[in-house]
């Protein structure tokens, strides 16, 4: 079996401590609350040392009423941006009406879940059902120029098996469900370490 690794600098590898992660999710708040109330893109200031790192993250929104529906996903599995600015990105990105359909609004904030994934890892594989671990990976399916993904945490929330966590990342690309199993389709599996808002309004746990 051929593997192909996509392996990063050593300046573009990250392991945050708990504090890291807290303060990433507490990042991803205040970009969020500044461009739903202001219009403006928070500046991440004074970042703590993890946060200069260039890695890919991403930022998800859910409403913690009713079933919790998603209100905005983004972000990117690489970048070149340090990581703190790619956190703000992602933040506004997924507040924006092109992430979920619509616009985040002021009077959702305090009924909002934040979580951020900080990409650890990537792996470009030709046997994503020998690699993908549940629970540890998203997946990202490129095709042309289709692409789409799906965060990590996803499978293991809604019991969904590998084939259909991959299918599911074919469709949200607009590409057939049995795709990924194409050789002229890419497959690249992230690694990250998730950090979430407790829907409680708790503490920040990490996944």
């Amino acid at each position: 079996m051929l593997f192909l690794y996509i392996v990063m600098s050593e300046a573009q590898t990250v392991q945050l401590s708990y504090d890291d992660g807290a303060r990433a999710v507490e990042l991803a708040r205040e970009a969020v609350e500044s461009y739903v109330l202001h219009g403006q893109r928070e500046h991440p200031g004074s970042m703590r040392d993890a946060f200069y790192a260039r890695t890919g993250a991403f930022v998800r929104i859910q409403s913690t009423r009713g079933r919790g529906r998603l209100r905005g996903c983004a972000g990117a599995y690489h970048g070149s941006d340090q990581l703190g600015h790619a956190i703000v990105d992602a933040a506004i990105q997924a507040s924006s009406a092109d992430s979920a359909g619509s616009e985040i609004g002021s009077k959702e904030l305090d009924d909002l879940s934040i979580s951020v994934c900080v990409v650890s890892n990537t792996l470009l594989t030709n046997d994503p059902l020998e690699d993908l671990e549940l629970g540890t990976h998203g997946v990202a399916i490129d095709q042309g120029d289709k692409h789409a993904w799906l965060y990590p945490t996803l499978p293991v929330e809604q019991n969904w098996s590998k084939e259909k966590y991959l299918s599911l990342v074919c469709k949200k690309a607009g590409i057939s469900p049995v795709a990924w199993q194409d050789d002229d389709t890419m497959i690249t599996l992230f690694e990250g370490q998730v950090y979430r808002e407790r829907p409680d309004g708790g503490s920040v746990e990490s996944l």
